[in-house]
């Protein structure tokens, strides 16, 4: 009778080998899933930021009846800091945030007009918006009388302060993969305080706020409580 023997130190060898092979095929996987996760957490931590700078910036301007160059300049320069602490340039000195501040008003049907606005890029200040092009806009001002979305004809006849923010997000390990992702959000609001009506409308007084190079600023504080302005 022959007896067949395993060489016990043959077997372990042969349990290394595999669980070397299986680990050299997991690892590339648990990478990717690490690197995916961290970038992830990254784009949706810059997100919430972009979404806070634009609702500040447009919170910040609300609070008042009329805003001089200098005032409007600090708004911007004080809702950009929100981003922090994401850098707002790249490491070449190129700008990755725009802030964009404007009031827009809307007629008795609807339709809107964009009366001002104002950009800061974390380094420069700029015009703003020249049109309405591309803005995204709520469904109840989509200039159709008698509009679901918008019972009461209660946007009509009003102006609104719109904060616009965009972020050029580049991945640290996956850009070549995604690339430059742009994050962006838009807040609308109300303005606080009553006021005249825009000189292009023949409504009612507005909530708005005005702005130009020769206006001067006025709290809502000043202007309601103070009636200084």
């Amino acid at each position: 009778m022959i007896r067949r023997s395993f060489p016990v130190r043959s077997l372990q060898a042969d349990v290394d080998a595999v669980a070397a092979t299986e680990f050299a095929i997991v690892v590339p996987f648990l990478l990717l899933l690490f690197i995916g996760g961290v970038e992830l957490a990254n784009g949706m931590a810059i997100s919430v930021k972009v979404s806070a700078t634009a609702h500040s910036v447009a919170d910040m301007v609300t609070q008042n009846t009329s805003l001089s160059t200098t005032s409007m300049q600090n708004i911007l320069t004080g809702a950009s800091a929100t981003i922090a602490p994401y850098s707002v340039n790249d490491s070449s000195g190129k700008s990755l945030l725009t802030v964009t501040v404007s009031e827009v008003s809307s007629d008795a049907n609807g339709n809107l007009t964009l009366q001002w606005s104002r950009s800061y890029n974390g380094a420069t200040f700029g015009s703003g918006r020249t049109s309405l092009s591309g803005l995204t806009v709520p469904t109840s001002l989509n200039g159709i009388v008698g509009n679901a979305s918008n019972p009461n004809n209660q946007n009509d006849q009003v102006s609104f302060i719109v904060g616009e923010v965009s972020y050029a997000y580049t991945p640290n390990l996956g850009f070549t993969i995604s690339g430059t992702v742009n994050l962006t959000d838009t807040v609308w609001m109300f303005p606080r305080c009553s006021t005249d009506s825009p000189a292009n409308s023949s409504g009612p007084a507005y909530y708005d706020v005005k702005y130009s190079s020769s206006t001067t600023t006025c709290t809502c504080l000043q202007h309601l409580q103070y009636k200084n302005c």
